[in-house]
C-alpha cells in the first residue's frame, strides 16, 4: 500500500519515459543531420555559383578564364574543399568535394559529393542541385 504522504514516479513510469525519449531521438536524430548536411551542400552551392560570376567577371576583362589563384578562393572548410579545373581560354570547372561527415550527403539516393558546375552553368550530380 503505497503513503499517500510521499510522492514521486515508480520505476515502470521511468522506464516508460526513457523508452519513449529513446524512440523520439533515434527519429529526431538522422532526419536533424541531414537537414544539415543539406545546408551545408546548399553553401557549398551557393560558393559555386559566386566562383562562377569571378570567372565570368575575369573573362570579361581578360582573353580567358582564370586559374584559382587569379579567383577569390573561399577557404576550404572542414565540410567542402573547392577546386578549379579543366582551365583553358573557353572553359573552366568549379569542383567542391565533401570532407568529413559531409561524404555522406545524398539525394534521391545520389551521392552528393563532388559537386561540379563549369562555364556552361552544367551541374553535376543533378539530383543534389535541385
Amino acid at each position: 500500500m503505497r503513503n499517500p504522504g510521499r510522492r514521486g514516479f515508480t520505476l515502470i513510469e521511468l522506464v516508460v519515459v526513457i523508452a519513449v525519449v529513446g524512440i523520439l531521438a533515434s527519429i529526431a536524430i538522422p532526419s536533424y543531420q541531414n537537414s544539415v548536411r543539406k545546408s551545408r551542400r546548399q553553401e557549398a552551392m551557393a560558393t559555386l555559383v559566386s566562383l562562377q560570376l569571378q570567372q565570368e567577371k575575369w573573362r570579361s576583362n581578360n582573353s580567358s578564364y582564370a586559374a584559382s589563384t587569379s579567383l577569390s578562393m573561399p577557404a576550404n572548410t572542414s565540410f567542402y574543399t573547392y577546386t578549379v579545373d579543366q582551365v583553358t581560354a573557353t572553359t573552366y570547372r568549379l569542383v567542391a568535394t565533401a570532407a568529413g561527415s559531409q561524404t555522406q550527403d545524398k539525394q534521391a539516393g545520389t551521392s552528393c559529393s563532388p559537386l561540379t558546375l563549369n562555364q556552361s552553368a552544367t551541374r553535376s550530380p543533378e539530383a543534389c542541385w535541385r
